[in-house]
């Protein structure tokens, strides 16, 4: 039979064994919130309280409008569709939309749309996962319409 050399667990080896271990989980911890926090601008508005002191009316207002929006995306084309209350395409004046990453801003970009009918199409190469697009529209007497909308690309 072989013999098996056994060395005695002492306490200096626990101490080392809990050090280590923790300091894995510190490592780790500090890194996951180092990369949480360089990648994600968490910033929706320059200042919260001026933004919140019209909020309620511009709700009204675009609620007045009725316009709905249908996005999808397809074969490398983004595709937004905006219709008013009488389900006709909406009279669009001016766009803006960002489309980027929910957790990071490395991706965003500002597409370029074209009017085609009542569709508004522009082409764009998304990755598969979760996007999210920030729609503001402007409707021809000055009424803006903001939407966010996620958007899931299938890989």
């Amino acid at each position: 039979m072989a013999q098996v050399d056994a060395r005695e667990l002492t306490g200096r080896h626990v101490l080392a064994i809990t050090v280590c271990a923790f300091s894995v989980i510190i490592g780790v911890n500090i890194t996951l919130a180092y990369q949480a926090v360089s990648t994600f601008p968490g910033l929706e508005v320059s200042n919260s309280y001026v933004a919140s002191q019209t909020f309620d009316a511009d709700r009204k207002a675009q609620q007045r409008l009725g316009w709905t929006l249908a996005t999808s995306y397809d074969a490398g084309h983004l595709l937004l569709t905006f219709r008013d209350a009488q389900g006709l395409a909406a009279h669009v004046q001016g766009l803006d939309v960002l489309v980027g990453r929910t957790t990071e801003a490395r991706d965003d970009t500002q597409p370029v749309f074209v009017q085609d009918g009542g569709v508004f199409v522009a082409p764009l190469a998304l990755h598969p996962g979760k996007w999210m697009l920030r729609v503001q529209a402007t409707a021809p007497d000055g009424t803006a319409f903001r939407q966010r909308i996620d958007l899931f690309v299938k890989g």
